[in-house]
Formats: structure tokens, sequence, C-alpha cells
């Protein structure tokens, strides 16, 4: 008596992908960070890069990029030149890894990059789903021009921060914003800005 079909495929597909057996419990170790002197220090960098499965280069250059600075490894750490915040480093490690390792089909870390010729593509040994890396959203976007250093700004409050600030979103930005609750509109003046995370102050009526 043959096996039915799908335990046949659950077979063929044991033999041939190399999968975490971690159902439902990858859980990215939360970001270690610190202000040391001029510079930022994610401790556990490491950690963080061995549980993604990535190339540290390859996850520090997004990192980078989004904050818009320079930096290195150190061992295990990542060092950025300049103070961030560190609910900003994790936001990024967040958005890292939905990007560059979950699957969109079956939501599981399972995943390669691949390069299908110019595309980078991110390959699930899971389900075998696959999907174009998402790219970085173009930096000449509608809300590029009103998110910037010195500007004001209408913003509506959506959740509060680890660190108990208001944060909203501004079309790719994300805006952190002291002593504000969630539902409440105000209009802020915009202090820094270090890739799609902006740091503002409200102006008092």
């Amino acid at each position: 008596m043959t096996d039915p079909y799908e335990a046949l495929l659950k077979k063929a597909y044991s033999n041939i992908t190399e999968t975490s057996g971690d159902e439902g419990r990858f859980q990215v170790p939360e970001a270690r960070v610190y202000i040391e002197g001029k510079t930022t220090v994610l401790e556990n960098f490491s950690d963080i890069v061995s549980t993604l499965r990535r190339e540290p280069d390859h996850v520090m250059k997004y990192l980078l990029g989004e904050l818009g600075t320079a930096g290195k490894i150190d061992g295990n750490r990542a060092i950025f030149n300049g103070k961030f915040d560190r609910d900003l480093i994790a936001d990024l490690v967040n958005k890292y890894t939905e990007d560059y390792v979950i699957c969109s089909e079956c939501g599981k870390p399972d995943t390669r990059l691949v390069k299908d010729g110019r595309i980078m593509m991110l390959r699930c040994d899971a389900c075998g789903g696959h999907r174009p890396v998402r790219k970085r959203r173009a930096r000449g976007d509608a809300t590029a021009n009103l998110v910037e250093e010195g500007k004001e700004i209408d913003a509506e409050i959506q959740f509060l921060s680890k660190r108990g600030d208001g944060v909203a979103k501004v079309g790719k930005y994300t805006l952190y914003v002291a002593n504000t609750k969630p539902g409440q509109k105000v209009r802020v003046k915009i202090t820094r800005v270090a890739g799609t995370i902006a740091f503002t102050e409200p102006i008092r009526k």
C-alpha cells in the first residue's frame, strides 16, 4: 500500500529542505542598545544576526543605510556613529526581519536570499514560496518634503513606544512625540531625522 500523496510530499520536502522546526516560536533577541560617547552600540548584534541566519555585513549595510550614518562591526557588537534611540534600532531590526527573513506565504523564517538575474529573491525552504525582496521606498516620495528637520507638521498619535513616547506614522516615517497619548492630534516640529525615523517636539498652542 502506497503512502497518501500528502505524506509523500511531506517526505520529499524533508529530504530537500532544512527548516527551523521551531513552530510558532521564532523570536529575534531584543536589541540591547546603549550610548558610548558619540556612538551607539548594538551590544547583541551577533546574536540577532545568528537568529536571522543572515550575513552580518548584509544586516549591517541595511542598518547603516536606514540610519543614514557610518559604523562598523566590532566583535559581537555593531557600532554606529551618532546617538540613536533603542526603539529606533529595534524598529529597524523588525523591518529587516519582515523584509528579508519572514516568508510572506507561510510566515516562517526558513528562508534564503538568492539572486535571480538582477533581482534579489526570498525563497522559503518550508513551503517552497518565493518573492522579490521588498525594495526600500524611494526617498523622493510625497512625505519626504514634509518630514525634514525644522519643519512643522500635524500628526495623530497611534500608540506608545516602550519608553512611553507617542508614536505617529506619516507616510513611510515613524514619528516619536514625547508627552502625548494615543488618539491625540498634535502639531510637532521635526528636530531630527534618521532614516525613516523622526524625532519631534510638540508645539504648544
